[in-house]
């Protein structure tokens, strides 16, 4: 295989952050005259091969931080564009919580009205539980007091909307090149990224573009920035030594039974449901306790996925996290993926909402799901360019739906120019202490 040996553009990783921007950049060099082949796409395997390909494919703007809820109003806008070149299916999204967390979704229920994004707010256990029935005649959650019925947002199909993608930005001239795997990244005597090494030959380049996924402590320590930092939190007090990365195991998985099973009573297709509880949960199998503790799941029909497909939250990896984060992938992180216990949990978790779920655990499916994900010390992203020339999009995780992300980095960069939307994003943030809010959400994304 022959690689370029320099290109003006080039982007590491062809998952969702890679692939969109090279499509926008693409756009925008040609609405300029320019030639998109100066755009290089590399990828150690190929595209949506890592996250991006095995990811539940939600979308949706239920965040607590205004930063997160605006740049998701972006990222929507542009699923909505080319639905049907990114199998993107806009059912919308519920968030169904507890009294627990009704002051916080009635924040993100206020700011969506702000920002002019469609969604219907309801309040009250006994109005929480009637709408719910009206989309479910099987609803039984208890202890629910608001559902935040987003009438945007949902899901796309995780490797069809990538290889669409890749065709967006492939006709526009964009070249992709898979089984290149990065070494190195060399920087000339002024400290700007020069070239990177590959398993395939050196690439000079004029921009470099790292969008890692999971391998974010990788090209973190390529670039030699620092693995502790200083993070001065909202009352200022600082917390020196910081860990840069901590690894987290993403828990989903799919149950086998017809996807067309779970519809609502009009017979339609129905919203991504997002759950968080803190009623107590107990077990499908047999009656007994699986918690009392705060839980949460979402789930959605899905043909790609052949059943109902979602999550729980997610566990951090303590043991072994450094062994995991040089391959999230490999045998070690296996030993964290989703197993019986997260089964167990999550369908027992389905029957508590719906009555069709009851006995259900024996159809889940053994088969990978889930993953690890590389989040930064406050579980939000860092979009942020360092040495002049090098832009690196750490998503913490939030990736798949942050489409978006990638238009406002290619505006960055033919611009010359920061957005607002990413300046929330920057890793300045932790030292100048302008985090984002916390939610009382089960889920550290949230």
């Amino acid at each position: 295989m022959s690689i370029p040996q320099s290109s003006k553009y080039l982007i590491v990783g062809a998952g969702v952050h890679g692939l969109s921007t090279a499509y926008h950049l693409a756009s925008g060099l040609k609405a300029r005259g320019e030639d998109p082949a100066d755009i290089l796409v590399i990828d150690k395997q190929g595209i949506a091969a890592g996250a991006s390909g095995i990811a539940c494919g939600v979308v949706r703007n239920n965040y607590f931080q205004p930063a997160m809820r605006k740049l998701m109003a972006h990222s929507v806008d542009i699923w909505e564009e080319h639905a049907q070149a990114l199998s993107y299916h806009s059912v919308g999204y519920m968030q169904i919580s507890p009294e627990s967390m009704h002051e916080d979704v009635a924040s993100i229920a206020a700011q969506q009205r702000d920002i002019g994004y469609e969604s219907t707010f309801i309040e009250g256990e006994a109005d929480s539980h009637n709408y719910m029935k009206g989309l479910f005649d099987d609803w039984q959650a208890k202890g629910i007091t608001s559902v935040l019925h987003e009438k945007r947002g949902g899901y796309a199909n995780n490797r069809a909307a990538m290889e669409g993608l890749a065709k967006m930005a492939e006709s526009l001239g964009v070249q992709l090149q898979g089984g290149v795997e990065v070494t190195a990244i060399n920087k000339d005597s002024s400290g700007t990224v020069s070239s990177v090494e590959t398993n395939q030959g050196a690439i000079n380049c004029e921009q470099l573009i790292i969008c890692p996924g999971p391998w974010a402590k990788q090209f973190w320590d390529m670039l030699e920035l620092p693995k502790n930092i200083t993070v001065k939190d909202t009352q200022g007090v600082e917390h020196k030594d910081v860990g840069m990365w901590i690894y987290w195991s993403l828990q989903e998985g799919t149950l086998g039974i017809d996807p067309g099973l779970q519809r609502t009573n009009a017979g339609l297709a129905p919203p991504v449901i997002h759950v968080d509880s803190d009623a107590p949960l107990f077990s499908t199998v047999d009656g007994s306790l699986v918690t009392d503790k705060m839980w949460g799941i979402y789930y959605k029909p899905d043909l790609n996925f052949g059943g109902i497909q979602g999550g729980a939250a997610p566990f951090p990896v303590q043991r072994d996290a450094d062994q995991v984060a040089v391959d999230p992938y490999g045998p070690k992180s296996r030993e964290f993926i989703v197993g019986e216990d997260f089964a167990h949990m999550w369908v027992s978790a389905l029957a508590h909402c719906q009555k069709r779920f009851e006995g259900t655990l024996p159809k889940f499916k053994k088969e990978p799901s889930g993953g690890i994900g590389a989040f930064t010390p406050d579980s939000f992203p860092v979009f942020d360019r360092f040495f002049e020339n090098c832009t690196f999009l750490a998503d913490s995780n939030h990736g798949y739906k942050m489409i978006g992300v990638g238009k406002l980095v290619a505006e960055e960069l033919l611009e010359h120019r920061r957005t607002d939307l990413l300046r929330p994003f920057r890793f300045s943030r932790y030292a100048e202490g302008e985090l984002h809010p916390t939610s009382n959400s089960p889920f550290p994304w949230s």
